[in-house]
């Protein structure tokens, strides 16, 4: 599938609404850590996505854009989400990553971003040299591998209660 902007928006968008429909008012159970499991909580990545929608996408999108003389992108905390969400509830963390994602799609789509644009580079900290139109693909990959990852925990709460089934279950492998 060749990328497109106003595709990647399709995806992105949505996983404000993807995320509230799955976790809103379920109980703590369902959504925060798992004391024997070091696995990221549903709570955990909805700050996550939060820090990333801060820090990461367009921030460095911008840093592409403006081609200066220091193309390099300040590296990203992947794990800052566990002291900026302390004493902040679901609902709060979900509230506010919508308004998040619905700002950055709007300055996304504000760019009206051209194929030479999507060309242009930046430099990844770790990564090196990378361009627009990946940093995008990444922000849509980034989304649906974090959906797939709260589904993920969210099942494992019951794998040990699904008995032989789970022999059909690929998301408990």
């Amino acid at each position: 599938m060749k990328f497109q902007v106003e595709q990647a928006v399709e995806i992105l968008s949505k996983t404000p609404q993807v995320l509230k429909s799955l976790l809103d008012n379920l109980s703590d159970e369902w959504t925060m850590k798992n004391e024997i499991s070091e696995d990221w909580s549903p709570f955990d990545v909805v700050g996550h996505l939060i820090h990333a929608d801060e820090t990461d996408w367009i921030p460095r999108a911008e840093i592409i854009l403006k081609q200066g003389e220091n193309p390099t992108f300040e590296p990203f905390d992947r794990f800052a989400q566990f002291e900026r969400s302390k004493g902040k509830t679901l609902i709060e963390l979900l509230e506010t990553f919508a308004e998040l994602r619905r700002k950055s799609l709007e300055t996304l789509k504000s760019w009206d971003l051209t194929g030479e644009q999507l060309q242009l580079k930046g430099i990844h900290p770790e990564l090196g040299a990378v361009n627009l139109e990946q940093l995008l693909a990444t922000w849509v990959v980034h989304d649906l591998t974090h959906i797939r990852q709260i589904s993920t925990a969210l099942a494992k709460k019951y794998a040990e209660n699904v008995g032989v089934w789970k022999e059909y279950l690929s998301i408990l492998k």
